[in-house]
């Protein structure tokens, strides 16, 4: 058996029943194993093993007490992947299916991503298997406090800071940072996501979403085409989804199917202002099945289930920003055979294996998540920036800081294209070698920690 071989062989022994970990990192593997090959020093030295075995993992007890005066018990995670390029940076998510496997994914994932970014920013991600749906406010709440009352301990303003993820929002932060600060009698930025009012950055609900849209526009530039016009589909109902929905009708696409886990919406006529704002106003105050949508306006209809698919949809663009491994090869060749030109993941991880492999054999041409959905982390880093110097920057600065920092990843994989003699368009590739080189030099320059 050669090194080459034994580094990835290794990782999967040591990670034994974790499917989507090794999924995330047998895709990068596979981008890197040339500079790997040639590079003795990467070897000898293991900085891909290194990379792929987190700094420290936190598991804990949450106990809290639910409206009916009843114990409820769940997990809370935390892990810290990598410390690198800065203190460790990343989402927290609440769902009842979360577990290591996806944790360690999304932390792997993280730490190229923020590299991309080119902020100072290590790479982590946490959460709890806590199911926020159909729970009151005041049992979020305690939930939260519940949390922060052992995570507290692990994280702060320059050694890790947590933000949002799926069913974390702009209240769950509150709450979170709330009891951070009672706890420890300290305000500092050690959570971003947090209100504009108190201590957030202007655009962060937006900036994953939007930075998505920014990604694909660029992408589309190069080959000569742009989104006017173009009818796009996107997965997904949350902040990421609504948000590329406002972005690209700004741009005057035509949104003609979203979706949630209970089903997908098909609307002919295509989103406008009034529609969306109805979505919002469903999904993050009513907190309501889509099938909503389809009673309100009658040129939508509303598929149940999985029988029929989103990704079936005729459309130029698609844009998967619901969850993990929610496009499988068959989906692609659907989107393909309908003529999708560009596929920009807004969520991480969301194409299997099998359908990255199916995309790399099609004319469609691909944004991985890793650098089309940076622009939240950014505009993270930037919050993070901004509560050391103390000061808000106002929300026009911020557009326009997310647009360079989206154009800045956009030609960074550009270069690498270049530099590592690509294929035109793959973004994949160069999107893992460059967060690999700049993790990878800094780790090296740092000694064997």
């Amino acid at each position: 058996m050669t090194k080459i071989n034994h580094v990835l062989d290794s990782i999967k022994d040591r990670n034994p029943g974790e499917p989507e970990f090794h999924q995330a990192v047998l895709e990068v593997f596979e981008s890197i194993e040339p500079i790997l090959s040639k590079n003795d020093k990467y070897l000898e030295e293991k900085v891909f093993e290194r990379m792929a075995e987190p700094e420290r993992i936190i598991t804990f007890r949450v106990c809290w007490t639910d409206d009916n005066n009843q114990i409820q018990v769940n997990r809370g995670y935390r892990v810290q992947m990598n410390s690198a390029m800065g203190p460790y940076k990343g989402g927290l998510r609440f769902h009842p299916s979360l577990n290591l496997s996806i944790l360690k994914f999304l932390a792997f994932e993280q730490t190229f991503k923020n590299a991309l970014t080119g902020l100072p920013l290590g790479s982590g991600k946490g959460g709890a298997d806590f199911n926020p749906k159909h729970k009151s406010d005041r049992e979020i709440m305690r939930f939260c406090q519940a949390w922060m009352l052992e995570a507290q301990r692990h994280i702060g303003h320059f050694t890790d800071i947590p933000a949002g993820d799926i069913g974390v929002g702009e209240k769950e932060i509150g709450y979170l940072f709330g009891a951070f600060k009672k706890i420890r009698n300290e305000f500092q930025g050690s959570i971003t996501g947090k209100g504009p009012l108190w201590g957030g950055s202007f655009l962060r609900p937006e900036a994953t979403g939007y930075g998505l849209v920014h990604f694909a526009e660029y992408m589309l530039t190069e080959i000569g085409e742009n989104l006017e016009a173009k009818t796009c589909l996107v997965s997904g109902s949350g902040n990421v989804s609504q948000f590329a929905i406002e972005k690209l009708l700004e741009h005057k696409a035509n949104v003609v199917a979203f979706s949630d886990s209970t089903g997908f919406i098909h609307d002919e006529e295509g989103l406008n202002a009034e529609k969306l704002a109805f979505l919002k106003e469903l999904k993050n105050t009513k907190r309501e099945s889509v099938a909503g949508y389809a009673e309100k306006f009658k040129s939508a209809t509303y598929y149940e289930g999985t029988e029929k698919r989103i990704w079936s949809v005729p459309a130029d663009c698609a844009f998967p920003c619901a969850t993990q491994n929610e496009l499988d090869a068959d989906d692609v060749k659907d989107l393909d055979k309908n003529g999708v030109m560009l596929i920009a993941e807004g969520a991480n991880m969301p194409l299997t294996d099998p359908a990255i492999k199916a995309v790399q054999k099609s004319n469609i041409i691909y944004a991985p998540g890793k650098a089309a959905n940076a622009g939240g982390v950014a505009i993270s880093g930037l919050e993070m920036t901004q509560n050391r110097l103390g000061r808000y920057w106002p929300r026009d600065r911020m557009e326009i800081e997310l647009r360079v920092l989206m154009q800045g990843i956009h030609e960074n994989c550009l270069d690498t294209m270049k530099k590592y003699s690509l294929d035109k368009q793959d973004y994949l590739n160069a999107a893992n070698i460059a967060g690999f080189e700049r993790v990878a030099k800094a780790m090296v320059a740092q000694g064997s920690w």
